[in-house]
């Protein structure tokens, strides 16, 4: 049997949750979506407020995946702790709240689900989110296995991929906003793309006004970041899994414009 999951490009700004649910739920019956996965840790730019998480589960989202503005808006905290459908990275601290990966049920059986950030020129140094993933894979017993790592570096996302080929169904990189072209199945059967893309303004720069950004890197006063108004875009990937084996049989991108 053949199970499709849709893996949506970090959301960012109202406008973007705004776009994502109208278009969703007609995405999930046209392609016959079994199950979706959403980068939502931008969806209030910086962080997810409760009113947000609740209109993307709305939409059609069975998991909200998160990076590293996961405690940009406090009031998430409280949410999380009765929600076990939004993931923080697995490889925060242990202290702090929330869950990392988990065990969901579908129509094929049980999906696990495993949230990742990377140590490449990131603000922070989490644990290794390689060591982290080996122990998590030694407490599942399912073949239906999506991996997410939020990280910069392309490298370390292809890494990841390399080393978990074949033995999850999908590997698929969030956090730059820019959609790489290297949609590919790995030589043992993992789905692989190193970066979704984004679901946000349009013409913007990760979703902010491009004058703040061209600000920020010209060295002027920092400014606070505001998203870009106008158009938006919906960016991720289709994998389609056999059931049997959990590898991958076909890698599609997903690019809906204004």
């Amino acid at each position: 049997m053949e199970f499709c999951v849709l893996a949506v490009g970090d959301v960012v700004a109202p406008s973007g949750v705004k776009f994502l649910t109208r278009h969703l739920p007609t995405l999930r019956r046209h392609y016959g979506v079994d199950f979706c996965v959403v980068n939502g840790e931008n969806a209030a730019v910086l962080g997810l407020f409760p009113s947000q998480a609740d209109e993307i589960f709305g939409a059609g989202a069975d998991v909200i995946t998160m990076g590293n503005h996961t405690w940009g808006k406090r009031d998430i905290v409280s949410y999380m702790d009765d929600c076990p459908y939004i993931l923080r990275p697995a490889n925060f601290p242990p202290q702090q709240p929330g869950i990392g990966w988990r065990l969901y049920d579908s129509k094929a059986g049980q999906v696990a689900v495993i949230d990742l950030i990377g140590r490449v020129a990131m603000d922070y140094t989490p644990d290794n989110p390689f060591l982290c993933v080996e122990r998590i894979l030694k407490q599942l017993d399912t073949k239906l296995i999506f991996v997410e790592l939020h990280a910069e570096a392309t490298s370390e996302k292809l890494a990841m991929g390399y080393m978990l080929d074949g033995r999850v169904s999908a590997v698929w990189g969030t956090h730059t906003h820019v959609p790489t072209a290297d949609h590919q199945i790995l030589p043992k059967g993992t789905g692989y793309v190193t970066d979704l893309g984004m679901t946000g303004p349009r013409f913007s720069v990760l979703g902010i006004k491009p004058e703040l950004s061209i600000r920020k890197f010209r060295g002027d006063l920092p400014s606070r970041y505001e998203p870009a108004p106008g158009e938006c875009k919906l960016e991720g990937a289709l994998f389609t899994v056999d059931t049997a084996s959990g590898l991958c049989t076909n890698v599609e991108r997903l690019m809906i414009h204004d």
